[in-house]
Order: structure tokens, then C-alpha cells, then sequence
């Protein structure tokens, strides 16, 4: 059953620290579809119970940041791929921190140190208004194999100039 929160708690950051994944979910104000996408590397960090902040590798699109302009409505969820099953959603909204913000060297610096900001997309800093969690009974129970390197160094190819 599921249960909802006004912020995450204790046991949700140790969960969120513990995946190696997360999945971010948008829509359009309306029309348009739904936008899924997931998630790694390491480029989320909890600022707080109810702030979390994100730094996006260029990608095959840039919906997030199209939807977030427009109404910055934004879901986080986390999954148990281990043996104990749990779904965990954050909502929110968000803003989109562009390389040209004033802020975006800083909070890069400040929260991701070592990651390169010139394949750095954007940022995305998120006030959570809820949290829920759910039984997870549906996840299948996978094993973590590693990261893999294709997004990075495209990113690199597009941005880095050797």
C-alpha cells in the first residue's frame, strides 16, 4: 500500500544513496507526450528533506528542461532491482540551471566536483512537495554489472575539442 510523506526521510536518503539509478519523469502543460527518462552516473545529490539537485549529460533530446520551462512539474522514482522491493517517488518542481546561469559554475563546483562542466548540459534543482513509496512487488531482482561509458564520452566528442 502505498504511503505518502511531505518530505524524504532518513530510510528514503539511505535508499537513494544505495541505487545506482533513478528514472525522471515530465509532460508538457498539455499535449505533447509524457517524458521517462533514466537516470545515473552519479548526478543526483539530496540537498535537504525536500531538495535534491541534478546535473544532466547532453542527451537525444532535452524535454526535461523543455517541460520544466514551461510548468516545472517533475517526478523522481527510484526502484529495488536487490531483494527488498520498494518504489520510491519524489514530486516536485523545478528549475532549469543553464551554463549561462549566474549559478550554474558554483552549484556545479559546490555539489558535483568531479564532473566536467563542459559536458554538463544543465542543472536541475527540484522542491520536493511529496514523497510516496509503494511495494515494488512488480521489480524484477537484478544485479548491477557497471556503469556504462557511451554517454559520457559522447558527450565528451561533442564538447571537448582534443
Amino acid at each position: 500500500m502505498a504511503k505518502f510523506f511531505t518530505e524524504f526521510n532518513e530510510g528514503h536518503l539511505s535508499f537513494i544513496q544505495e541505487q545506482k539509478m533513478f528514472f525522471v519523469g515530465t509532460a508538457p502543460l498539455s499535449g505533447g507526450n509524457v517524458n521517462v527518462s533514466p537516470k545515473g552516473y552519479h548526478t543526483l545529490r539530496v540537498l535537504n528533506p525536500n531538495q535534491v539537485i541534478y546535473a544532466d549529460y547532453n542527451g537525444s533530446g532535452n524535454e526535461t528542461a523543455t517541460h520544466l520551462s514551461e510548468n516545472q512539474r517533475i517526478t523522481f522514482m527510484w526502484c529495488s532491482f536487490a531483494n527488498s522491493p520498494l518504489i520510491l517517488r519524489g514530486y516536485g518542481k523545478g528549475i532549469v540551471i543553464t551554463k549561462d546561469h549566474d549559478t550554474f559554475a558554483e552549484y556545479l563546483h559546490l555539489h558535483f566536483p568531479d564532473l566536467d562542466a563542459r559536458v554538463i548540459r544543465q542543472l536541475f534543482v527540484v522542491d520536493i512537495e511529496s514523497v510516496q513509496t509503494s511495494c515494488g512487488f512488480g521489480v524484477p531482482i537484478m544485479s548491477f554489472v557497471e556503469e556504462r561509458d557511451t554517454l559520457i564520452k559522447s558527450s565528451e566528442r561533442k564538447y571537448i575539442t582534443i
